[in-house]
């Protein structure tokens, strides 16, 4: 895994967040780049997190025991700090 990737996607998910975690370019960006890392936990997780924010719990919950995770309870907001900690300790 690329930490440059991984800082990639870190920069992603902020400006996903700093946009109220809404549908739309921003939150394509972060797809696309979990996508390509398909298979590696942190983008996998990321993968849970985009489409929890979508509304596809179906989807997220596949993502997340693919990332050995456990979909958040509280806000989005709330799950990508504690994602956020964990992939910058990584990046």
């Amino acid at each position: 895994m690329a930490s440059n990737d991984l800082a990639r996607l870190i920069e992603a998910f902020d400006r996903l967040s700093a946009g109220g975690f809404t549908m739309g370019v921003e939150w394509q960006a972060v797809h696309d780049i979990c996508q390509r890392h398909e298979g590696e936990q942190p983008f996998d997780w990321g993968h849970a997190l985009c489409h929890r924010i979508e509304g596809d719990d179906w989807n997220a919950d596949y993502w997340y025991r693919r990332a050995g995770k456990r979909r958040g309870t509280g806000t989005m907001a709330d799950e990508w700090s504690a994602m956020r900690t964990e992939l910058s300790a990584k990046a």
